[in-house]
């Protein structure tokens, strides 16, 4: 049996479109964290089997679904994204005749309405189809999440959509609270930023996402990603150095 998990919290602009993508999936489960706008309702009128659950961070959640749910198979798709049919061929295909246990799935990124070619959003792969009972996510992970196997992956070739950043702020909002996460990571491993670290960091940054990755197949989107990136990486660095600040005054 194979099951779709969307993970939720006011989702009700995408939950629709989203579960209508997955209908070819056995059952799908919405695993939500106490939306307080109509997505719950949206997801039971199309269907989806509700269960709803205090988010206490990507990678417990995904935990909870596996232990929740029951099924051989779980596909975690997020309310943003969107199967296509020849993506669903492509997965009934390897979990009834491969012997892997996970599988990377890439995506096809939108962001500002541009879909992306490179800068680090293309082939973008998530490891998102799982054999339920050999796989876990890494609680040590509070985002940007990793499931940990115990038998081997492999790489799916057809594309989930993924609606990503709509808008500039959307795009702030997002980086604003996964450069606080990413801080935090720095500070718990150690790694203690030096006064010209953040912007050291931000240069890396912009080549990486605009050489290494090919951001210049962007255009302007490129550039204008490369640098906002570069921007809210030099911005994780000084909270990681707020953070050693204010454990140093103690």
């Amino acid at each position: 049996m194979l099951k779709a998990v969307i993970l939720t919290l006011n989702e009700e602009r995408h939950i629709a479109n989203c579960i209508e993508s997955l209908r070819w999936i056995d059952s799908i489960v919405v695993l939500d964290s106490f939306s307080t706008d109509a997505t719950v309702n949206i997801a039971r009128q199309a269907g989806a089997e509700i269960i709803q659950h205090s988010f206490e961070n990507y990678s417990q959640q995904r935990n909870v679904a596996l232990d929740a749910v029951k099924s051989d198979w779980i596909f975690f798709v997020d309310a943003d994204e969107r199967a296509t049919p020849t993506l669903a061929d492509e997965v009934c295909h390897v979990i009834t005749t491969e012997g892997k246990v996970g599988w990377w799935v890439p995506r096809h990124n939108y962001i500002f309405g541009h879909r992306m070619r490179g800068s680090g959003w293309r082939p973008d792969y998530q490891l998102r189809l799982l054999r339920r009972e050999h796989a876990r996510y890494d609680p040590s992970r509070a985002v940007h999440e990793v499931a940990m196997l115990d038998g081997s992956e492999g790489y799916l070739q057809e594309s989930l959509i993924h609606y990503n950043y709509e808008t500039l702020q959307h795009f702030i909002d997002k980086q604003r609270r996964y450069s606080d996460y990413d801080a935090g990571i720095l500070f718990e491993k150690g790694i203690r930023p030096k006064i010209y670290t953040p912007y050291t960091q931000a240069l890396r940054h912009i080549w990486w996402r605009f050489i290494t990755h090919n951001g210049w197949r962007d255009g302007i989107y490129g550039i204008l990603l490369a640098s906002l990136m570069g921007y809210y990486e030099m911005v994780k660095y000084r909270k990681a150095r707020c953070l050693w600040k204010a454990t140093d005054q103690m």
